[in-house]
């Protein structure tokens, strides 16, 4: 079969004009109080990143991706178009192609052409963001079906079977696997390794070189580098990325019935050189106390929440990461000045 006889199987499906979606996550307020509670009063207090991704959080994080100081959005999009054949080869067409924290698409529609996937599952806990994005995406590919996917899928990967049968090609870029500790990392990737292998085998179409059908991962890594370039990503001159940390202050108000002003908080950014990691945090400006229904916690001057870590890798020790996961047959592209990586893992 050629490769044009695959692409035409592949796109041969009924016109859509609307995706279907399902909502999975259910917000829990009394889970999310508690969460929320438990991290602000902890010795060092911090929260979840999630909590960083409300609508308006969601659309700051879209502008800093703009920023010249952001290089990991840039640098992973010229990978993905130097080498999105090599990456469709290693991977095979016509899988289920599952974008996890779809955000607006966009990532996962550019590598449409390439990897002619049979269906798409865009996977976000933004769900009125999500909605709004895979809308339109459908309307511009009417010809591949799509299903939206409302989950939080950090804290469980278990997918609805109305994903169907198919080998599955997990879509993970933007380096989020970062906000993991390497220890969640680990068994994240291990969720994710025993998702593809449900799926594997089940009517994917063959690959154009080695007949792939077994599903598998496309992750994007930021990789170690100058501490300089690191803390310019996530510390720009704008002040993007500082509104981006302090506006999940304004999420948690709504959330816990806090009343954090955003005025008394600054942001910080710094990479921690021994976990290699940047870290985000949110620092009182004054000595201050914030309160909600039940609680409190007194910040001195200085104290700050520790909001969000984005780890680093290296090449070898992402590979080895992979393949403890289970994954195998790892292959890496990166860019030329080597400050991130894509990889491929077959399940």
């Amino acid at each position: 079969m050629s490769n044009q006889q695959i692409a035409n199987k592949i796109t041969k499906n009924p016109i859509n004009t609307q995706p279907v979606f399902i909502q999975r996550y259910v917000e829990n307020k009394a889970e999310v109080r508690a969460e929320l509670q438990q991290g602000l009063l902890a010795k060092t207090a911090t929260t979840s990143p999630k909590y960083l991704y409300d609508a308006l959080g969601s659309r700051l994080f879209e502008a800093i991706t703009e920023l010249p100081e952001y290089y990991p959005t840039r640098v992973e999009a010229s990978i993905f178009e130097q080498y999105s054949q090599e990456m469709a080869a290693a991977a095979g067409l016509g899988h289920t192609l599952i974008d996890l924290g779809a955000g607006n698409c966009e990532k996962a529609a550019r590598m449409f052409e390439a990897l002619r996937p049979a269906k798409y599952v865009a996977v976000d806990i933004s769900v009125d963001f999500l909605k709004q994005a895979l809308t339109t995406l459908q309307r511009q590919n009417p010809d591949l079906p799509m299903l939206g996917l409302g989950m939080d899928f950090s804290a469980s990967l278990e997918l609805p079977s109305e994903i169907g049968t198919g080998s599955r090609l997990f879509f993970y870029p933007g380096s989020s696997i970062g906000n993991f500790t390497p220890t969640e990392a680990l068994q994240f990737l291990r969720q994710i390794h025993t998702a593809c292998k449900q799926g594997a085998g089940q009517g994917a179409v063959q690959g154009a070189v080695q007949g792939a059908v077994q599903g598998g991962l496309l992750i994007g890594v930021d990789l170690v580098k100058s501490s300089t370039v690191l803390q310019a990503a996530y510390d720009d001159a704008l002040g993007v990325t500082a509104a981006f940390n302090r506006n999940m202050l304004l999420h948690i108000n709504q959330l816990l019935g806090s009343d954090f002003n955003i005025a008394q908080w600054q942001h910080r950014a710094l990479f921690n050189i021994e976990l290699s990691r940047i870290e985000m945090h949110l620092d009182a400006t004054e000595d201050l106390t914030v309160r909600w229904d039940g609680g409190e916690r007194k910040f001195a001057k200085n104290e700050g929440i520790h909001t969000e870590n984005s780890y680093k890798y290296t090449v070898e020790s992402f590979t080895k990461l992979l393949e403890n996961a289970g994954f195998q047959a790892v292959k890496p592209w990166q860019d030329v000045n080597q400050q991130f990586c894509v990889f491929w893992a077959t399940a």
